[in-house]
Parts: C-alpha cells; sequence; structure tokens
C-alpha cells in the first residue's frame, strides 16, 4: 500500500501556552489499553496540557492483580527523539532493546531508554511474575540539539533521596532541594518519587522558573490545598519558590517538573520529530525493517505502526 501524501497541514487542539504563575489545572485521564491485560491512564499529551516542561507523556498503570494474567506485554517497537523512563511502584518489567539490553526493572529502580535518533525496545512482566503491577511510563523530548544523537540505556538501581520529617523523596531525573540523579538529562527538569506518611505538612522548595505537575500515585494527597486521589495529575503552572503539602493518608506521588519546552515537536504514536516529513520517513524506516534494529529473545511479532491519519501533522509548541 503507498504512503499517504502530506498536504497543507492543519492545526487541531492543544495548548501552545505556559501560565506565568501558579495555577491549578486538573487533568482528565483517558483509558487506553497496552498490551495484554494491562490498562492505562494516559494524562500526558492531553487536550488541555501537551507538555510540563520536557516531560510529554505519562501513563499511569495499576495497582492491578496479574497473578493469573500475563501483565504488561508490549512487543519490539520503535521510537525517535525521546527518552522512556519506567518507574515501579509494585512488579517488575524485563526491558529488551535494539542495542542488545536486557534489563529487570524492580520497584523505585531508574530503567531510562534514550532513543536518539533511532531505537526499538520491548517490555514485559517477567514469567513466573510478582502478583501486583503498578506504576508510571514516562516520556522526556529531546531538544534538537541531542535528538539525533546515538541511543543509550541507563539502569540504575540505587537513586539519591531527599528526606524531612514524614517524606522520603526519591529523585528520579534532575535535581530537587539539591540532589541530583545520575540519569542523564538534557534539559533542565525534575522527576522525583514523594512518599508521606498519614499527618505530614510540609513546603517543598521548588525552582520558580519550572512548571510543574503532580500526579498521585497511592492515597490521598492536598497538592496547594487540591485534594488528589489516584491516578489525579494536577498542573500547577511556574513562579512557585515552594509547593504545600498535606497527606491526609499515607500517600505516594510524583513530581514532575522544567523550564518549559519552547521548540515545536510532531508527536505520533512513538516518534517525536519537528515535520510531518520526518514522521513519514520514521514510519516507513520501522515498517520496511530498517534504521531502528532488532530486538532479539521477545516471544512475539513485533508491532506494525498504525496508519497515518488523513489529516496531516504540524508541529506545535508553546511560547511563555
Amino acid at each position: 500500500m503507498p504512503e499517504p501524501e502530506l498536504v497543507t497541514p492543519t492545526v487541531r487542539g492543544g495548548r501552545a501556552d505556559t501560565p506565568g504563575g501558579p495555577v491549578h489545572e486538573l487533568l482528565a485521564p483517558r483509558e487506553t489499553a497496552l498490551g495484554g491485560s494491562t490498562v492505562v491512564r494516559r494524562l500526558l499529551p492531553n487536550l488541555g496540557r501537551r507538555m510540563v516542561g520536557a516531560w510529554c507523556f505519562v501513563d499511569h498503570y495499576g495497582p492491578d492483580d496479574i497473578a493469573d494474567e500475563p501483565g504488561m506485554q508490549v512487543p519490539p517497537h520503535p521510537h525517535m527523539g525521546l527518552q522512556t523512563v519506567s518507574w515501579l511502584h509494585a512488579g517488575e518489567v524485563l526491558h529488551r532493546d535494539s542495542l542488545g539490553s536486557l534489563q529487570t526493572v524492580r520497584p523505585r529502580e531508574l530503567g531510562l531508554m534514550t532513543s536518539g535518533r533511532a531505537i526499538s525496545h520491548s517490555e514485559e512482566s517477567p514469567r513466573p511474575h510478582a502478583r501486583y503491577l503498578h506504576g508510571a511510563q514516562l516520556w522526556v523530548a529531546l531538544p534538537d540539539a541531542h535528538r539525533h544523537r546515538a541511543p543509550a540505556f541507563e539502569h540504575h538501581p540505587d537513586l539519591p533521596t531527599v528526606t524531612a520529617p514524614g517524606l522520603t523523596a526519591t529523585v528520579i531525573l534532575g535535581t530537587l532541594d539539591g540532589t541530583t540523579s545520575p540519569g542523564t538529562t538534557h534539559t533542565p527538569l525534575v522527576g522525583a518519587d514523594l512518599t508521606l506518611t498519614a499527618g505530614t505538612t510540609l513546603d517543598l522548595p521548588l525552582d520558580p522558573d519550572f512548571e510543574y505537575a503532580v500526579l498521585t500515585m497511592s492515597g490521598q494527597t492536598d497538592v496547594d490545598g487540591v485534594r488528589l486521589d489516584p491516578g489525579s495529575m494536577l498542573y500547577l503552572g511556574t513562579g512557585r519558590p515552594h509547593l504545600p503539602l498535606h497527606a491526609p493518608t499515607d500517600a505516594t506521588f510524583l513530581l514532575l517538573g522544567g523550564e518549559p519546552f519552547d521548540e515545536k515537536l510532531v508527536m505520533w504514536w512513538n516518534f517525536i520529530g519537528r515535520s510531518g516529513e520526518e514522521i513519514l520517513q520514521a514510519r516507513t524506516d520501522w515498517e520496511t525493517g530498517t534504521r531502528f534494529g532488532q530486538v532479539h529473545g521477545y516471544d512475539g511479532a513485533r508491532l506494525h505502526a498504525p496508519a497515518l491519519p488523513d489529516i496531516p501533522l504540524k508541529a506545535r509548541g508553546r511560547v511563555r
């Protein structure tokens, strides 16, 4: 079947601005299947908010009882122009990629894949596997200066923490309160996993030049006076030197932030580019078996790319 031709671009949805100060913007998730028995709640990209700093994709899944299920089974598929962050609270995910990496990622260990110009990988629950699966899949957009770099995979089982009475914060990427993750970053950002004990109240120090969002993983959190239940994501805007937090119950949540990303992007399927032509070429390369390499050892066929939409793809972004 011939590839569809690109025609005059049409802009659809999204938001191109970044608030110049603090806001409260609750992002509604949409459910989507992610292979096997896994259903995820997709929070970014969102119709009302496409990015938080360079964070451009957030899936939250579980906790799911997969004792009698295959669990996560995501066949080999390609990526370009981004980093993937695998983050677990329960269960295990076996990562394979076209570099030959074979790594089991466990709770609160960082599995960081930098696709650069091209990579492919698979993700699956090991056999046998733990009863419960709970975690988040996150993407970080690579800036133009780094998006054509060679692909790489990092596994960091021991990450630094920030502690205070009632708080333990694991720094996933970037820097929080002077503590820096060993994970490689290419834009100023932060990702942290915070655990609060019931009754804790504190002010978390932030960088006022960053925009932030919070995703509750378990329990309940009051974030700047807004009550969040598990699976809820609150966009917080910029201009915050600190963030008031209170935990009515034991709770865990992800803090995502960074300098507003000022490049326009085309995001389609598993690709991030700068034009519709780039996406079209990436799709062709994957379907013809070139450029993205091969994932060896996965028991099953690789994914095929979906058809491109009838409406042409156009780069979109934001201005602060």
